[in-house]
């Protein structure tokens, strides 16, 4: 019997002691029943990226290098249901024979003048990859466009032998309407 009455005096005090302790933020009120790992309302970001071309214009080998950097210098992006996205700044770099032909860095503010200021607002400059050269220049395919959608604004980028760029806007995909975008 004094074994019984001995276990259930233990059990107790033990039962008691794991009711009574509470940490700081439980005597508050606040419990923390799970802490993730990443931070809450991080901005996202793309990767990294580098991509190097070797093609010929004109009889000459070019050399051709893109690389894009999410840049938290940029302001930040947000979607309609308030996620966010760090914007990208891009750097072209084309040589020829050892000589600089272009060293252009490009934000999305760089094709303003070829989209829309309300698509504007919640895009950022997704990429920018060579595409072919034609008797113009080279060409390369540019985009700004909604965080993980479909929806963008393709831009045409022309180079010149002696490096000048020129940009157009190339064709709008079906779903792009400017008058309803918020």
């Amino acid at each position: 019997m004094k074994k019984i009455v001995y276990m259930l005096a233990c059990a107790s005090v033990i039962f008691f002691t794991a009711c009574s302790s509470k940490n700081a933020s439980e005597k508050d009120g606040v419990q923390t029943l799970m802490q993730d790992s990443t931070e809450v309302g991080a901005p996202e970001r793309m990767q990294v990226s580098d991509v190097k071309t070797t093609f010929t214009y004109k009889g000459k080998e070019y050399q051709s290098s893109v690389t894009r950097r999410p840049d938290e210098t940029l302001p930040i992006v947000k979607n309609e249901q308030g996620e966010k996205f760090v914007d990208n700044r891009i750097t072209l770099r084309l040589t020829s024979g050892g000589k600089q032909v272009v060293d252009k860095v490009f934000t999305k503010e760089s094709f303003a003048s070829l989209v829309d200021a309300k698509f504007m607002k919640y895009a950022i400059l997704e990429g920018l990859v060579y595409d072919q050269t034609t008797p113009q220049g080279i060409i390369y395919a540019a985009s700004v466009c909604y965080p993980q959608s479909d929806l963008y604004v393709p831009i045409k980028l022309t180079i010149t032998a002696d490096g000048k760029i020129s940009m157009s806007q190339d064709e709008l995909m079906d779903d792009y309407q400017p008058d309803s975008i918020d």
